[in-house]
């Protein structure tokens, strides 16, 4: 089976996620090229003051340090997603357009995905990509949909004093969030900071990735319905929604 990632740079997280699916993705898999945006927190393409400033004034000085010397830790370390792929030998796939584009949808098709899968993307996918592969595109999100489809599903369940989080496998649709789960499992929130449990699901959302695979290839599963009647949506925090996380008692890390 011959599959395409689409990721970003993200320098926290990332690069151990993707380590731990790359070495154990099953041995019928070929990834055949991956694609690495650049990264966008915001859930939009800015510059890099811009991000690092609005970072500054939404979650405070504590927060912007903490990771001002983990975005450093990784740039001497070299330990970026592209710094991975060069590692594991897998194609980059450069694209200058929206990968949405004509230009860049034929890069793909050459490649000859059967499966697409976006971890992190930052685009919202049209019809022509998520058809593009015979046996679709399958997105990571790190919570328990319908519930918190949208931006930092971990932030907004901490905030929201919710006694467990989760991740969900789905297959894209055109919607945000949207598509039929195909994997889906519980973490219990107890006292963890959002570090822990970003990392704690991460982990778990690529050995769900995996028995997605593993599902796909033997043509024998049943879909979660990802029902708009229950749905819940959070865009990025404010200043005020910060605050509101520490008060009822959350820690970043």
């Amino acid at each position: 089976m011959k599959i395409i990632l689409i990721t970003q740079d993200e320098p926290f997280y990332l690069n151990k996620s993707l380590k731990y699916l790359i070495e154990n993705l099953p041995n019928y898999v070929e990834i055949v090229g991956c694609i690495v945006s650049d990264v966008s927190p915001f859930g939009k393409k800015e510059s890099f003051i811009t991000k690092a400033l609005n970072t500054l004034n939404i979650f405070g000085l504590s927060f912007f340090l903490r990771y001002a010397v983990k975005f450093l830790k990784s740039k001497l370390s070299r330990s970026s997603v592209k710094d991975l792929m060069k590692e594991k030998k897998i194609n980059i796939i450069e694209l200058k357009k929206s990968i949405n584009s004509k230009d860049s949808l034929d890069i793909l098709k050459q490649l000859k995905p059967d499966l697409l899968i976006s971890i992190a993307g930052n685009e919202i996918f049209k019809e022509d990509l998520i058809n593009l592969a015979p046996k679709g595109c399958l997105n990571l999100h790190t919570a328990l949909l319908p519930k918190y489809r949208g931006l930092m599903p971990t932030f907004w369940a901490l905030k929201n004093k919710e006694k467990h989080i989760g991740v969900s496998v789905f297959f894209v649709d055109e919607g945000i969030d949207s598509g039929p789960i195909i994997f889906q499992e519980k973490v219990e929130v107890l006292n963890k900071t959002q570090e822990q449990l970003i990392i704690e699901t991460k982990k778990l959302g690529m050995i769900g990735i995996i028995k997605s695979i593993e599902l796909i290839a033997s043509d024998s599963y049943e879909l979660l319905k990802n029902d708009e009647k229950n749905m819940t949506y959070f865009s990025f925090p404010t200043r005020n929604d910060v605050k509101e996380f520490y008060n009822v008692g959350n820690k970043f890390f």
